[in-house]
């Protein structure tokens, strides 16, 4: 049995505010947001986004934390524990394995890229990429720090290596000071830092104007008309949409199994409907009006709209590590702006990615009746051993693999299940009275009729366009390039294993599980 006193639960509810935000604000809000917005109708693109916020986003956050709240009145913090719980079907707690499986791949990869930005922290602050003046220099700095070329800059994977290390020691650090000590401590100190950072950011960023004179067209309000100056034209284009509701399910953290896990430190009764609103707004704000501010429109600014449209369709990664850098190097106190940067970025990685690992945590400790100590270093492990294999094969693709079927599919699918079994098999009048139990403002009527009726049906549509449009083509890598098919296919096949470790470790410790009489009578 396990050495540790009871489950904890959340001491403050600021500081369950602050971890949630912690969990849900990432670095999609900084770098995925405004290129997908830039990308797909600028202004025009917010219509998607709000509608897919109100019908997916908010919905399924309260789903998630009365999931969760539920849970952890049983004893359980993960998916497969609260579903046995939910339907009363021997298939259900092995549905639940993707809440722990998911979450675990995405860690692998997410807790990689992370790295990078403690590295480029630290890069910023002592000026190592200071003196590289161009867009090509820039990436290759990048390339070979990644390890996908050599060049004077970095000749190997050394530096990212010890940069990869540090932070996986930082992680498991936090979770082994467990959720009070840890994770909502780190929240309560990193969430305020990086809204602080941000809006620091931001002022610099307005009160740049048009930095070159002699390009008066170049300015941070070119920069802001680019990304908002709306394209209804693209309202018509069903990738637009698709491409919305991807950023809300990426950007909010649904679908992934944390926001569960986080809730079942809930005190029973706690009220889930003003936090889960507060949770989202935050990750609303955080990614709408701060995101959006910060790296495009001085883009534009000293690069100019052709060359900022050019960078962004190359990815978020382009934007943030190789274009940021050299425009700290214009502007005075460029090694402080550029450690607030990717310093933010760095506090919007691991609150994420602490959230992400702390689903096998709530498992191993909960299930396993291991401590915590034991499982933070089992856990640990598990991110050097995966994330040595994201990092040697960075160079093949493995991430880009991880990412779609980890990050977008794999979220899709999971919700969709979700909410089913949520609504439909547990019932909604169940379900309804768990998200309105303690609720601390009035939850409209209207949404129980939409996560009932509306949600499913728009996660079902969505899946159905994906597969019509790209899914045998994605499934059968049509496209990869040859010598990069053994590896992608063995990113596959770790997902594959989690998900099967998974089942092996639920069918073993579900034999005393004792199902619930209220999932009894509601079938």
């Amino acid at each position: 049995m396990s050495d540790d006193p009871e489950r904890e639960v959340w001491q403050s509810r600021l500081g369950l505010i602050f971890a949630m935000a912690g969990n849900a604000v990432g670095l999609g809000n900084f770098l995925r947001f405004p290129v997908q917005a830039a990308s797909n109708g600028g202004g025009a693109f917010m219509i998607p986004y709000f509608v897919a916020f109100l019908l997916l986003g908010i919905p399924m956050m309260w789903v998630e934390w009365s999931i969760g709240r539920y849970g952890g009145k049983k004893g359980h913090g993960t998916t497969p524990g609260i579903f046995f719980h939910l339907w009363d079907h021997p298939a259900a707690k092995y549905i639940g394995v993707l809440g722990i499986a998911l979450p675990a791949a995405f860690a692998v990869y997410y807790s990689f890229i992370q790295s990078w930005t403690l590295a480029y922290s630290y890069f910023s602050l002592s000026g190592s990429y200071f003196g590289i003046t161009s867009q090509e220099e820039m990436m290759l700095f990048l390339s070979s720090y990644q390890g996908v070329t050599t060049s004077q800059f970095f000749n190997g994977l050394g530096s990212a290596y010890v940069f990869f290390i540090i932070n996986l020691l930082v992680v498991t650090w936090v979770l082994a000071r467990g959720i009070v000590r840890g994770i909502e401590t780190l929240a309560k100190f990193a969430m305020p830092l990086l809204f602080i950072f941000a809006l620091v950011l931001v002022v610099r960023v307005f009160t740049l104007g048009a930095p070159d004179p002699t390009h008066p067209e170049q300015s941070v309000m070119a920069g802001f008309a680019f990304i908002w100056n709306p394209d209804f034209s693209q309202l018509t284009n069903g990738s637009v949409w698709l491409a919305a509701a991807g950023q809300i399910f990426f950007s909010l953290g649904i679908g992934i199994g944390s926001m569960q896990t986080y809730a079942s430190y809930l005190r029973a009764k706690e009220d889930i409907a003003l936090t889960g609103l507060t949770t989202s707004m935050s990750n609303g704000f955080a990614e709408v009006v701060l995101g959006s501010s910060i790296a495009i429109p001085v883009a534009v600014a000293f690069f100019g709209i052709s060359a900022t449209q050019a960078i962004a369709n190359g990815g978020s990664y382009d934007l943030g590590f190789a274009s940021m850098p050299l425009i700290f190097q214009r502007l005075p106190l460029g090694q402080v702006f550029g450690t607030l940067w990717f310093g933010l970025l760095f506090i919007a990685g691991i609150t994420s990615t602490v959230a992400l690992t702390q689903t096998t945590m709530a498992f191993l400790q909960d299930e396993m009746n291991w401590t915590r100590i034991k499982a933070a270093l089992t856990v640990g492990a598990v991110l050097f051993l995966g994330g040595n294999f994201v990092l040697f094969y960075y160079v093949h693709g493995v991430v880009n693999e991880f990412d779609f079927w980890v990050g977008t599919v794999g979220l899709v699918v999971f919700s969709t299940v979700e909410v089913i079994i949520y609504g439909w098999i547990f019932g909604m009048e169940n379900a309804w009275k768990e998200i309105t139990e303690g609720a601390a403002i009035h939850i409209p009527r209207i949404f129980f009729y939409i996560i009932k009726y509306v949600t499913p049906a728009l996660l079902i549509i969505l899946l159905g366009i994906w597969v019509w449009q790209a899914g045998l083509d994605i499934f059968l890598l049509r496209n990869a390039n040859p010598d990069d098919l053994p590896f992608l296919w063995a990113a596959r096949a770790l997902i594959c294993s989690l998900v099967v470790i998974g089942v092996i470790l639920v069918a073993v410790v579900s034999k005393r599980w004792q199902r619930s009489p209220v999932a009894q009578s509601s079938l």
